[in-house]
This record gives C-alpha cells, sequence and structure tokens, in this order.
C-alpha cells in the first residue's frame, strides 16, 4: 500500500471543518484514502452512483440526522448536487442546538460546477482538496522506478499493473470508459469518437502554447468549440492549462496558456506507446518529460503556491515559475539529458524576474551547482525542497 502525501492534510481538515469535499479524477484512489482516514472513526460510506445508497437519501435530512455521530462518506457527489443545500441545513441546525456539527467527506470527479455549488451552499463550513494521481515522491518511499511511473502515469491501477502491457491495457479502458460513459453523464453530449481525437491531438502538442485556431481546423469544428472541450477537460481534472507570468516589465510577453494532459501516462495511452523503448524513441519524449515534472512539482507545491511559465518575444524562457506563499519566485528549467546546460533564454528571464531560487530539474541523481545561482537537482530532491519549505513555513 502506498500511502498518499494527502492523507495528514485530509486528517486535519476533516478536524477542522464540518464538510471536505476531496477531488480528482476517476479510479485515482479518492474512495481507497477515504477509507484508510475512516478506520479510526465509525463512519458510513454512500456510494451516489447505486440506486441502493441513492435511495437511501430520497428525504436526504431524515437519513443524515440518523448518522449524525458518524463521519458520513458521500462518494461521486457530483451526481447529486441538490444535497449541499440539505447539508448545509444539517450542520447549522447542529451547530444552534449546541451539538457537534458533524462531519461530512466528499467524494467528487469533476471540478469547476462542484466547487461553485459546494462554495455557494457551504461557504464557512468546507474545505476543499484535491488528490492527484501518485507523485514521484510518494512512488520514492517504497523504491519505486522512476521510469515505471513517467511511463505508466501516477494512477494506482495503472502504475500498480503487472507489466507495462497490462497497464497499458487497463489505460486504453480507462479512457475508453471516460469517453463512452463518463463524460456522456456529466452532461455534454459530444460524440466520444470527436473528443478521442480531440484528446489525441492535445497529446502530440504536449505542453507547448494552445493554439486554438489550429486545433479547430484541424478537427473541423470552430474555436469556441475547441475552448469548450478544453474547459471539460480542465473540469474531469485531465488537462491543465499552465498560464503564462504577466510582470511590469516592460517586455512583450507571450499571452496564451500551455496546455497538457495531466498524467503522462495517458499520453503514451493515445500515442500508442507501450513500453520505455518506445517512449525513449518518440518524438513527444521531450514534451512528455517536462509536463511530467511540472505536474509532479504542482502536486506536491505547498498550498497557496501560484504556477505559471514566463517566455518573451526576446526568447526569455522559464519552463516552470513558482510563486511561493511568501510570494518569492522559485525558476525552474526541465531538461531530460543527464548533463543539462542553462540556456541563453532562461539567464534572460532571470534578468528580467529577479528569482529568489533557480533550479534546472534533470534526470539524474546527482545535485550541484550549474551556474551562479542555478543548482542542477533530480526531480525527487526537488520535491523534498517544496516539502521542506512548506514545513518550515509550519
Amino acid at each position: 500500500m502506498i500511502i498518499r502525501s494527502l492523507q495528514k492534510n485530509l486528517q486535519q481538515a476533516l478536524e477542522r471543518q464540518p464538510a471536505v469535499v476531496l477531488l480528482g479524477p476517476r479510479q485515482v484512489g479518492k474512495t481507497t484514502l477515504a477509507y484508510q482516514v475512516s478506520e479510526k472513526q465509525n463512519s458510513i460510506y454512500l456510494d451516489l452512483e447505486s440506486p441502493e445508497d441513492l435511495q437511501k437519501l430520497s428525504d436526504p435530512l431524515l437519513y443524515l440526522r440518523t448518522h449524525e455521530s458518524q463521519l458520513v462518506i458521500l462518494d461521486e457527489i457530483q451526481r447529486v448536487p441538490d444535497l449541499f443545500t440539505s447539508l448545509r441545513g444539517l450542520i447549522d441546525e447542529r451547530r444552534r442546538k449546541g451539538r457537534p456539527a458533524g462531519h461530512f467527506l466528499l467524494l467528487g470527479s469533476a471540478s469547476l460546477d462542484l466547487l461553485k455549488q459546494s462554495s455557494e451552499s457551504l461557504a464557512g463550513r468546507i474545505a476543499q482538496l484535491e488528490l492527484p494521481p501518485f507523485t514521484a515522491i510518494e512512488v520514492a518511499q517504497y523504491g519505486q522506478d522512476f521510469m515505471r511511473l513517467w511511463l505508466r502515469g501516477g494512477f494506482p491501477n495503472s502504475f500498480l499493473e503487472e507489466n507495462d502491457l497490462f497497464s497499458f491495457e487497463w489505460r486504453r479502458d480507462f479512457i475508453k470508459s471516460y469517453l463512452e460513459r463518463d463524460i456522456p453523464q456529466l452532461g455534454p453530449r459530444i460524440p466520444s469518437e470527436t473528443l478521442r481525437r480531440f484528446w489525441t491531438m492535445l497529446a502530440h502538442v504536449q505542453a507547448s502554447l494552445l493554439n486554438a485556431s489550429q486545433l479547430a481546423q484541424n478537427l473541423g469544428v470552430s474555436v469556441q468549440t475547441i475552448t469548450r472541450y478544453i474547459d471539460l477537460l480542465v473540469d474531469l481534472l485531465l488537462v491543465r492549462r499552465l498560464q503564462p507570468f504577466h510582470a511590469n516589465i516592460g517586455k512583450r510577453l507571450v499571452k496564451s496558456p500551455k496546455v497538457y494532459i495531466r498524467d503522462s501516462g495517458l499520453v503514451h495511452t493515445l500515442l500508442g506507446i507501450k513500453d520505455a523503448e518506445a517512449l525513449q524513441s518518440h518524438p513527444i519524449m521531450g514534451a512528455s518529460f517536462e509536463a511530467f515534472v511540472i505536474e509532479n512539482c504542482l502536486n506536491c507545491a505547498p498550498l497557496h503556491t501560484n504556477a505559471y511559465f514566463y517566455r518573451t518575444s526576446a526568447g526569455a524562457e522559464i519552463d516552470l515559475l513558482l510563486e511561493m506563499p511568501d510570494k518569492s519566485l522559485w525558476a525552474i528549467e526541465i531538461k531530460r539529458s543527464l548533463s543539462p546546460k542553462v540556456q541563453k533564454g532562461f539567464y534572460y528571464a532571470q534578468l528580467d524576474l529577479k528569482p529568489a531560487r533557480s533550479f534546472v530539474i534533470y534526470a539524474g541523481h546527482e545535485r550541484y551547482p550549474l551556474a551562479p545561482n542555478v543548482e542542477a537537482i533530480s526531480l525527487y530532491d526537488f520535491l523534498r525542497e517544496l516539502q521542506q519549505f512548506e514545513s518550515l513555513q509550519g
């Protein structure tokens, strides 16, 4: 069993707030984590995709009042958004009577609408956390291979499969299930084959600047439709838009975001990459590694960290710029090479922004100064730096 880094934060959130919503794509391990944190307390689990469990909530206040001493876990909460109003009433009712507010752990697979509904209905009563796929720092604790995580991605069933072929087949079925079952259930009526083609197109341009016009032309749809498709995949926590950093420094800055599929294993499946040898020889290797590193960094960054990239028309560029909770800037360049070199664009960007710390994350293991104020570092060691920063912040 790989212990998730989020477990401690989830336990603390449940102690602090009467309701916690745990977001994450399907099959990322939300239910497993919920069971782990509920083992030491009296709890009840309801799957809102189950007709039997859903029927129990035909009168939610009546049912939940009978379990007010328990931790109530409600899975796939986005299926029944009206429950938020009932939960608010129940929490407030208990507070007025001077009783403990009770605890609700809400698990959801879609973010934007769910966050809006929960924040409006349960303002001041709810904490929000996101569970990503496995990170490099989680699997490294158990001696797991870094290359295996990059190739297979971090979905637990994919990562832990017996071999690469079984992992590839699991991810292929996962994509098929999302296209044919999950997305239609969430409302959008998009032909599954059209969305598959779009998803595959995103894999081909992994970690590049968004060119909605080109994508629209290739798919034979409007730019507005492309934006709607991206919004959907972002909402499902499967795609990330990394925004450019804007600063008043008198430079012409790139305005388009970078877009990438968040799980590297899904990228490789969409492109038919089944094993490490195929990945090493594929043109997507560099972009895949960059997106893999960025996603790990963002999943391990301290709370309230803001993430950007930086690029100017003059050639200054930073792959990942982290604005830390104390407002300091950390500049990160990403290199797949075992002997990384800093490009001129990174130095120009440093002169523009004057970051507090600068790193080149590369595929090796040794940590050493690469240039004045620039340190070469492995992904694992950099993630440890993020953890240490968070612990020092208290």
